[in-house]
């Protein structure tokens, strides 16, 4: 492998995908080298639509898909099934996230396809599974959310709250996607060994489910829940920090940072059970002590002694701070209305580069190059293009 050689370089992948989850799985295999072919609708993916909108070129569908060839192709007509499949004679992954059994109806489920390709690694990402009494339902992220527990469990940490948040943030489809991604990989390093594919199938009601670390476990057991959730933000003069105290030590260093090493041996706190039992005692008191500071001056003390914070930022002032721009955490991308900024993979290799686009392909740019690629004929093309 040489230093210019992404990871992923060689491997060709067949990308069903639409809206987040699956998008997001397969832009990351095309920052690391994957020649990523995403099939598209006559209308395109929705998210071509979606704001933040830019001479019509939509920013966030760039994000998602930036570096991807962009074919188009009426999965209603036959001759579309047709080309689908010589496509598939010449890809190592395919990457769908419809409803369970859209694919089948088409004729392009796993069994059908692993006939044509008994190498195809075929990544499926759905709302509850592929199998099982739920495995029907539509879903959205806002609906793994609610029907994870995940938003109720959030709300625990919301003093004083009572109706569920409207989260837009979307954690289900970015954690399953970043799944899919991890056992599509794995399924290829498998292939080394088998020289077969397989099939896998991502859940996003699992994957959440799977990062409701302390719940899972609290529903199982008898569990007195503390006075209050240890982590939340603290208030000082002019806002508020967060401030994280997930070990004895950082306790004892937060105690000093307020003078008040006094609570180390005041029975309320002393010991971990009695501490997160009393933690809405020691938050009443902590605070006496942040309130006379503003932010800035709470987080340089808190700092000073080691202790994990920091102050709440929006969006904008944290991609201002140095470590951005030291890490190269922002790429730029280009589409049809010029160049903007997008978050790069979190991860770097020591012996290969990252390249996440540059470019944006528009709608079906690549239709005719990509069929020709298969081996599908002048005529047979442009009747498909038509």
């Amino acid at each position: 492998m040489t230093e210019q050689t992404r990871p992923l370089d060689g491997l060709r992948v067949l990308d069903f995908s639409t809206t987040i989850a699956g998008p997001h799985c397969s832009r990351l295999l095309a920052d690391m080298g994957a020649d990523v072919i995403k099939i598209e609708s006559p209308e395109g993916d929705l998210m071509r639509s979606r704001p933040v909108q830019r001479d019509g070129a939509g920013t966030m569908f760039g994000q998602l898909n930036a570096g991807k060839r962009s074919i188009v192709l009426d999965l209603k007509r036959p001759e579309a099934i047709v080309a689908v499949k010589k496509l598939v004679e010449t890809v190592d992954i395919l990457v769908e996230n419809y409803r369970p059994g859209v694919m089948k109806r088409l004729g392009l489920d796993y069994p059908e396809l692993a006939k044509i390709n008994p190498r195809l690694i075929y990544g499926a990402i759905s709302g509850y599974g592929q199998t099982g009494p739920a495995a029907g339902r539509p879903a959205y992220a806002p609906v793994i959310h609610a029907s994870t527990g995940y938003d109720m469990a959030h709300l625990f940490y919301q003093q004083g709250r009572e109706r569920p948040d409207n989260c837009g943030i979307f954690v289900a489809d970015y954690a399953s996607g970043a799944y899919a991604m991890g056992a599509i990989l794995a399924a290829v390093h498998q292939r080394h060994v088998t020289g077969k594919g397989q099939m896998i199938d991502v859940s996003m009601f699992e994957a959440l489910v799977g990062m409701l670390l302390g719940e899972v476990n609290r529903a199982q057991f008898d569990f007195e829940m503390p006075s209050r959730p240890m982590y939340g933000p603290v208030e000082a003069s002019d806002g508020y920090v967060m401030l994280a105290t997930a070990s004895e030590r950082t306790f004892q260093d937060m105690a000093t940072a307020a003078g008040r090493r006094d609570w180390l041996s005041d029975p309320r706190f002393e010991k971990y059970a009695d501490r997160r039992m009393n933690w809405d005692k020691f938050v009443d008191e902590f605070e006496q002590w942040s309130r006379t500071l503003t932010v800035k001056e709470c987080v340089a003390a808190l700092e000073k002694h080691g202790v994990p914070c920091s102050p709440y930022l929006t969006v904008t002032e944290a991609l201002q701070d140095p470590q951005v721009a030291h890490r190269g955490s922002l790429c730029t991308i280009e589409d049809s209305a010029g160049t903007y900024k997008s978050p790069a993979p979190p991860f770097r290799f020591s012996g290969s580069p990252l390249q996440s686009g540059p470019k944006v392909a528009a709608l079906g740019e690549d239709t005719r190059r990509v069929l020709a690629e298969a081996g599908l004929s002048a005529a047979d093309i442009e009747a498909l293009v038509k």
